[in-house]
């Protein structure tokens, strides 16, 4: 698994670089120890490798469960991927992500939970807070810049622009606000997440 994630990651990442001047703002903020909730805006598919290279150790993503078929029930296992029903509530998911987090990893996620389709951020889904007041994890928040215009939803068409992720200071959840229970309580978790990854920018 290591061999396989870390060929795709130097691959991915040297690709980046060259073909999108790949750049991140503020990466002496990222958290690299204990469990650690890494939340971004969603563009494109390019946003997990996006994220996930951001860092210097493997991290955890999410993937729609139908790419788990063929090669893919191979290969998205050895890139640290979790399947993903995004038809249905899928707690099985859930559990996965907030097992992964209690045992001290770091997992992408990203609240909006589809691609965006005009650019603006969308509103968070009350999974993420979920996720937060079960594991008690520190909350990463980045946003990403450009992928969007490299690589827009609806599109196979690539195009090499710049592309830059900046990272934004981690939120630590009081005591008081983990004991979140019921849909609304976790959907102002996840409310507070998305208003701090639209607070970044690249100035």
């Amino acid at each position: 698994m290591k061999t396989i994630y870390w060929f795709c990651y130097t691959l991915f990442k040297k690709a980046a670089l060259a073909f999108f001047g790949y750049r991140v703002i503020g990466k002496e903020k990222l958290v690299t120890d204990g469990p650690v909730l890494i939340a971004s805006n969603h563009e494109s598919y390019l946003d997990p490798p996006l994220v996930g290279v951001a860092y210097d150790h493997g991290v955890y993503y999410l993937a729609r469960k139908t790419l788990f078929r063929g090669l893919g029930a191979w290969l998205y296992p050895r890139l640290n991927a979790i399947p993903v029903d995004q038809d249905k509530p899928d707690m099985t998911s859930l559990k996965t992500i907030i097992k992964l987090l209690r045992g001290g990893q770091q997992v992408v996620v990203f609240p909006e939970g589809a691609r965006t389709l005009d650019g603006n951020l969308q509103p968070a889904e009350a999974g993420t807070g979920l996720i937060v007041a079960k594991s008690k994890a520190v909350v990463q928040p980045v946003r990403i810049f450009g992928a969007r215009d490299a690589l827009p939803r609806g599109s196979g068409k690539v195009n090499f622009c710049p592309i830059t992720v900046v990272v934004g200071d981690p939120i630590t959840f009081t005591a008081e606000e983990l004991k979140a229970k019921g849909r609304d309580d976790y959907q102002k978790i996840s409310d507070r997440i998305m208003d701090e990854i639209g607070n970044l920018t690249l100035d």
